[in-house]
């Protein structure tokens, strides 16, 4: 349904449980490297359970390289630094899903780029500076995936 992209995720927990939401939810999962880990890790089967191996996964080189091949698809990128609301989104099925580190966030030029396509999670001011990544995920994942109704 939707494609999850991690951008050089640093932390396997992370990883195995966007697996586990991207299956849950009929989408792919794409991790660019550099990747903080080994998808051998047990940390990444361990948070995926034995779902891992169902998990439609792709891993790319490099940010390039998954752009080139998602041409003609809508990137929408995640950041504390954006000012959009994923509310106010209009997720189409197809569209890519892109969260940066766990401990940088995206770059600021692809966040720049990216204008109205930048989102940020809506939070309390003074609450905290960030939500857990496979945190993250799962609430924007499961907007994009309401705004489209299905009957599960």
């Amino acid at each position: 349904m939707f494609n999850i992209v991690l951008l050089e995720p640093e932390i396997p927990h992370n990883a195995g449980a966007a697996g586990r939401l991207a299956l849950a939810t009929g989408s792919s999962l794409h991790l660019v490297k550099p990747l903080g880990f080994s998808l051998e890790d047990k940390y990444v089967r361990r948070t995926g359970l034995d779902y891992w191996q169902d998990v439609d996964l792709h891993v790319w080189e490099s940010y390039p390289e998954l752009e080139e091949a998602m041409q003609g698809r809508q990137m929408w990128l995640l950041s504390t630094k954006a000012s959009k609301s994923p509310w106010t989104a209009d997720f189409r099925p197809g569209d890519c899903l892109v969260f940066g580190r766990e401990t940088k966030g995206l770059p600021g030029e692809l966040i720049e780029r990216a204008g109205d396509h930048a989102l940020k999670i809506p939070m309390v001011p003074g609450g905290t500076r960030s939500l857990n990544l496979s945190t993250a995920v799962a609430i924007v994942l499961y907007e994009a995936v309401r705004q489209q109704a299905p009957e599960w």
